[in-house]
């Protein structure tokens, strides 16, 4: 283990350093992209032993870390993991998705929902977080990650994935205070979450709200804002210096209400051009992204360029490079290799060029 008497590159841009380079990590960069991932699928079929197990888990984390030493090193699991522990099972089918029977639907089930013991229900998480500190030593940050309220009620009220969340937002406009019961339970569920993995050794934690940019910016308002942040005041109160990243797809409508929530950097997807997010969310929000995915299907000086760009709009403080959302399966694993080797070298390609 080496590098344990520095910071983290990714915990110091996280913070508000200025850096020569961004630090690079990906969303979703262990996972289907890679030979050795598919690999271990095959040998165990159950995305929740995968996730679970924690030598399991551990393994897969470290998947990426070994093949790119990439400057993150996230947790392996979903965010519906700690559903069960609040009275709230769930599967994952590997064609199908997330299936949750039955789906949240009546006032009777939401007062069943009990409070989060994290210890009692998911032990394993401390294991793997734990393991991986111990793995990357402070070579790499080590990133814990939570669903927000409003995307783990649309999971649980739909039961699946959906296009058009008519079921949860049928509830949210015909019976919201029943809703808005089911979204204090689970914010407050997972800001204990969060800070369990905080705790386990997490030393940034990534919220994924990632269906609230289905929602108007009015409803975004009522329904999702002020539970991520009830969500941020609880893992504050007792880890203020742990940096929180917001992730939402979609998010070009609600980029500024996404600074509201409280979290130290927001991750922007693709769709916003980054010299306008950082003018839109202003100088003391840092920012995460935001590389379309598909760039990594394109030719090496392709890549190069839109990782130029990214990092030119978005200056030297506060910016953590990543694609606008998670890598995509049928990625080439050269592709992302050079997507790591390229943004790693930045300073150095990028004098080259003046």
């Amino acid at each position: 283990m080496t590098g344990f008497n520095q910071v983290p590159y990714l915990l110091r841009a996280a913070r508000g350093e200025a850096l020569d380079r961004p630090p690079v990590w990906m969303m979703r960069q262990a996972g289907r992209y890679m030979k050795a991932y598919r690999e271990l699928r095959d040998r165990y079929p159950s995305f929740r032993e995968r996730s679970e197990n924690p030598e399991i888990a551990v393994e897969i984390s470290l998947q990426p870390w070994r093949a790119f030493r990439p400057d993150g090193v996230i947790l392996f699991s979903d965010i519906l993991t700690p559903l069960p522990g609040i009275g709230i099972p769930f599967d994952i089918i590997e064609s199908r998705g997330p299936i949750i029977e039955p789906a949240i639907r009546t006032a009777e089930q939401i007062d069943q929902l009990h409070a989060l013991e994290p210890e009692e229900s998911m032990p394993f998480i401390r294991t793997i977080l734990q393991t991986l500190r111990q793995e990357v030593g402070n070579e790499a940050a080590v990133l814990g990650f939570v669903g927000a309220p409003w995307t783990l009620a649309a999971y649980a009220v739909e039961g699946k994935s959906s296009k058009d969340y008519s079921v949860i937002k049928g509830m949210a406009f015909s019976e919201p205070a029943m809703l808005h019961r089911l979204l204090s339970k689970l914010a407050e569920a997972i800001g204990t979450y969060a800070c369990y993995q905080i705790e386990s050794g997490a030393q940034i934690i990534q919220m994924f709200d990632s269906w609230a940019g289905q929602l108007t910016p009015q409803d975004y308002e009522t329904f999702a804002l002020p539970y991520q942040q009830q969500v941020v005041r609880m893992v504050k109160a007792k880890h203020p210096e742990t940096p929180m990243i917001l992730y939402i797809s979609g998010s070009a409508g609600v980029l500024e209400r996404m600074a509201l929530s409280g979290v130290d950097i927001v991750s922007v997807d693709w769709t916003v051009d980054m010299a306008e997010a950082r003018k839109r969310l202003g100088p003391n929000v840092g920012v995460q992204g935001n590389i379309d995915p598909c760039v990594l299907f394109g030719s090496k000086a392709f890549i190069r360029d839109r990782i130029f760009d990214t990092i030119q709009k978005a200056g030297n403080r506060g910016h953590i490079l990543n694609l606008g959302h998670g890598i995509l399966p049928k990625t080439p694993e050269e592709n992302a290799a050079f997507f790591f080797e390229t943004a790693k070298q930045v300073d150095k390609l990028l004098a080259a060029t003046v």
